[in-house]
């Protein structure tokens, strides 16, 4: 394991949330409230979910911001991951529940689902830039996908999400390439 549990869930929460913005063919996956609960199944929550249009608005508001963590550099996230604690106004405590051993919260357990999100993830991008693993978050190598994710492979060889079967894609077209230019 690359990251303790709760960061590898909170930053498979972030990369899963960031994969819901629009993308080159992809519409927004994140505008109904059935949505939300398919992001709430795969991603649980504790503490107060109102599962409302008004939180579903927020969740979708902060996206954008978690998507910045994918596009800058280790150096580059302190400053937007520091943000993101401020803005939460986090207040790092052990809990213990649900089966998980302790590990960390930041936000009370009724503060906006939309903050909780964003500190969560911010606290397990503290572990990845604290690691100096952070060239394990990634966009999708492919050339029609701009999706993110983590690479929690043991020799971080990972080049393609899990999204859109970009792997499988990719080599495909690169098996075609090479077939073509053996017959051309």
């Amino acid at each position: 394991m690359v990251f303790i549990h709760d960061t590898e869930q909170n930053l498979r929460a972030a990369s899963y949330l960031v994969n819901t913005l629009p993308g080159y063919d992809d519409e927004d996956a994140l505008t109904t409230l059935d949505d939300f609960d398919d992001y709430l199944r795969v991603n649980p929550y504790t503490g107060l979910i109102r599962r409302d249009a008004a939180e579903l608005a927020a969740l979708r508001d902060v996206r954008p911001r978690l998507r910045q963590l994918w596009e800058v550099d280790r150096d580059g996230a302190v400053p937007i991951v520091n943000e993101m604690l401020r803005d939460g106004k986090a207040l790092p405590r052990l809990v213990i529940h649900d089966g998980f051993d302790w590990h960390i919260h930041a936000t009370s357990d009724d503060a906006p689902l939309a903050t909780r999100v964003l500190v969560e993830a911010a606290l397990a991008f503290v572990d990845v830039i604290r690691a100096d693993e952070y060239d394990r978050v990634r966009i999708c190598a492919a050339d029609d996908c701009d999706g993110v994710y983590v690479d929690y492979s043991k020799n971080g060889s990972k080049r393609y999400c899990d999204i859109g079967n970009c792997g499988n894609r990719m080599n495909v077209n690169a098996y075609r390439q090479r077939k073509a230019r053996r017959t051309a």
